[in-house]
């Protein structure tokens, strides 16, 4: 199995230990729960270290919902929409939309880039996941 590097491995939510794990159990969008894998399927690592683990992810969101923010509405403004009082619901509505289509991104990504660089003392070791090549031990 070809080892994930770690920016592909941030990308496809892979365990930040093993990169082989999935993080997520299914897909981004869909008509279901969001929700985290309590534990790794390949290397068996707890993804929520303590209680409360996943309360930092929420101001890692907060950053992201500020820059999706200020970029949309910049981005509004490039492509013609006037920033005057008469356009004020425009604006309102065109940024609150594109916050309520990123939110599933913003979910995963903050509690992978959580995981994946700003948890001290969790990080890659080769060798640790499941390798389909590996044969069992067989102890003698």
């Amino acid at each position: 199995m070809k080892v994930l590097t770690e920016f592909e491995a941030v990308i496809q939510c892979k365990c930040p230990r093993c990169r082989q794990g999935d993080i997520f159990p299914g897909k981004m969008y869909g008509f279901h729960l969001q929700r985290t894998n309590e534990y790794c399927s390949s290397c068996n690592l707890r993804f929520e270290r303590e209680p409360g683990y996943y309360y930092v992810a929420m101001f890692v969101s907060y950053a992201m919902n500020v820059a999706e923010i200020i970029t949309v509405g910049v981005g509004a403004y490039i492509l013609g929409l006037e920033l005057k009082y008469e356009n004020l619901w425009s604006f309102v509505a065109v940024i609150l939309g594109v916050v309520f289509l990123l939110s599933p991104f913003n979910y995963r990504y903050s509690r992978v880039i959580l995981m994946h660089w700003l948890t001290p003392g969790l990080r890659y070791v080769p060798g640790s996941g499941k390798s389909e090549n590996a044969e069992p031990e067989v102890k003698k």
